[in-house]
């Protein structure tokens, strides 16, 4: 395999553990943000609209993303604000890849999540890592239907974000995938 897998990476759940109180969190910081995907979901005169989301990110994130032996990719509803809005926030560059989906949160005919599709349409067959809080195992069984390279479903939990066994998850897997493509 000459290419690196690819690193599908979800930021509300992975990167912005939003289930979790501030104060539990170790590094995090908090940040107001205002993504427009987001923001059309709410009604305008709700509390989040007038102040904007809570977004907890931990800033060394970035780093250890890059040190990874991926290549990243934003998987997530903030599209390409998640290269103006996020990455400065943890180092990472801002020019990273983004998977524009058709329609945000649309309702899918197998109940999968409403990313999986467009989500192998993008990895086109390559080797991925898939990293969301919002995985469940009907998108597992239908990814491992229909996509015929290997795949890694990560399921980070809200209230916790990236956590260090997921770090080592993916290096453990990356190298599994190089070691068989040789």
């Amino acid at each position: 395999m000459t290419e690196r897998p690819l690193l599908l990476l979800d930021v509300d759940g992975p990167l912005n553990p939003f289930r979790s109180r501030l104060a539990g969190l170790r590094g995090y910081t908090s940040h107001r943000m205002r993504p427009t995907g987001w923001m059309s979901h709410r009604h305008p005169e709700s509390r989040s609209a007038r102040r904007g989301l809570r977004v907890r990110l931990h800033p060394s994130h970035g780093l250890r993303l890059l040190a990874l032996p991926y290549e990243l990719t934003w998987a997530t509803a903030w599209m390409h604000e998640a290269n103006t809005m996020i990455a400065p926030h943890i180092g990472l560059p801002g020019d990273l890849p983004v998977i524009e989906w058709p329609e945000l949160f649309a309702d899918d005919p197998d109940g999968l999540c409403w990313k999986t599709r467009p989500l192998l349409d993008w990895a086109a067959g390559r080797p991925f890592a898939w990293v969301d809080d919002m995985i469940t195992p009907r998108d597992r069984a239908w990814i491992a239907a229909h996509h015929p390279a290997p795949a890694l479903l990560l399921t980070i939990h809200a209230r916790h974000g990236l956590r260090e066994r997921d770090f080592t998850t993916l290096t453990r897997w990356a190298a599994e995938v190089s070691g068989a493509g040789r």
